[in-house]
């Protein structure tokens, strides 16, 4: 009907002409009450109401002009016709789809002129006496068809303004879905600062160490190494700067402490058994885990804080937790599980928070992946892969 609202209309218009020439054939006053087929139209009558109809067919193309044409061909029959045909159907459709189209102040205005003027016309030049049941019926439909149309319009504006609501809601979502992902973006770019200044400075020492114990050609070995210290002090510099651009004022300066990693993993575990969530640590790397690339050590590390942080947030009571590290050809594997708790067996959802945002933002920077969902029968799983060679 939407997609055809043409051909919608002239079946509307069809109806409404099928039913004002059945409704021709009725008559109110028979001689023992109400009869059908007693009477008939006249021709004149019938032409009005086939061009009542076919003016309903552009009924909401030009719903006033449908209004003064059927509203003519109504004052003409009331104003002639004997017996009278319901010729005032047709402005009752058009009186109803301006209602539906225009504001309130219009639609009574246009309504209440309309009524008075069927309603007077009828009265005052028709055959029947001014108090006969068909003048008051008249002024009756007219006055609903205002009414409903009035009530239609009303409902689709709060059906709107729902609609509105919602997407303006999901689009205020979606914003701050953006913002969070920028603000974990920051947090990611300040994390590879403080790894990366942190090697670039120890560099800068060693170089300058160097530069005071050579002993074959000091001179050229000297001046190399000045420009090694120069350049990795040129470097700190300029990274500095870039990531001081992404801080805010205000923010806190940058911990001076070495990033976090796999070494201290058993610190972060103890932590959360300390707050009363079980974590089983199963660590299969070849050589230390600070052998790892500084970069993939550190998202390691931040993506096991954050999914415990997850299933200590979200998982039922007495959820257990188990944490798993695994060095597979030249990547590593990171596995996180918790049995959502034995009491509500609940999981994080998915959709809920933007920490899933953060670890598949640390994963996809090294050219990992980072998967999280619903497990088998309950808690929930978070899986990562980071290159080595990333």
């Amino acid at each position: 009907m939407r997609a055809h609202p043409l051909a919608t209309d002239a079946v509307l218009a069809f109806g409404a002409l099928v039913s004002m020439v059945v409704g021709s054939f009725a008559d109110p006053h028979g001689p023992h009450g109400p009869t059908f087929g007693t009477r008939a139209p006249d021709p004149f009558s019938l032409v009005l109401m086939l061009l009542g109809a076919v003016a309903l067919v552009f009924r909401r193309r030009r719903p006033r002009t449908v209004l003064a044409v059927t509203g003519g061909l109504s004052l003409l029959e009331l104003a002639t016709g004997e017996p009278r045909a319901p010729v005032a159907m047709c402005t009752v459709i058009a009186l109803f789809t301006v209602a539906s189209r225009t504001d309130r102040p219009t639609t009574w205005r246009i309504g209440l002129l309309t009524m008075a003027g069927l309603t007077g016309v009828a009265m005052l030049a028709g055959p029947l006496p001014w108090y006969a049941q068909e003048n008051i019926g008249i002024f009756a439909w007219t006055g609903m068809a205002a009414a409903a149309g009035d009530a239609v319009r009303s409902r689709r504006a709060f059906v709107d303004a729902i609609r509105e609501r919602a997407e303006r809601a999901e689009r205020t979502r979606d914003e701050e879905a953006r913002r969070r992902v920028a603000e974990e973006r920051l947090r990611i770019a300040r994390d590879l600062h403080d790894v990366v200044a942190h090697h670039i400075a120890l560099v800068n020492v060693q170089a300058g160490v160097a530069a005071h114990v050579m002993d074959k050609r000091p001179d050229q070995a000297k001046e190399a190494l000045a420009h090694v210290r120069d350049a990795s002090r040129s470097a700190l510099n300029e990274l500095r700067a870039t990531v001081g651009l992404l801080r805010q004022s205000g923010d806190p300066e940058a911990p001076t402490e070495p990033a976090p990693g796999l070494a201290v993993l058993d610190a972060l575990v103890d932590t959360f058994r300390h707050a009363g969530l079980p974590v089983e640590v199963i660590l299969q790397l070849d050589g230390e885990p600070g052998a790892l690339p500084a970069a993939v050590d550190l998202a390691a590390y931040r993506v096991i804080q954050e999914a415990l942080t997850n299933v200590r947030k979200h998982a039922g009571a007495g959820a257990r937790a188990e944490v798993s590290v695994v060095r597979v050809g030249p990547s590593v594997e990171i596995t996180v599980l918790d049995d959502g708790g034995a009491e509500t067996g609940a999981a994080p959802d998915p959709g809920g928070g933007h920490g899933l945002l953060g670890m598949r933002e640390r994963a996809g920077a090294l050219g990992g992946t980072c998967s999280a969902g619903p497990r088998f029968g309950g808690g929930y799983r978070v899986h990562a892969t980071l290159p080595c060679g990333a």
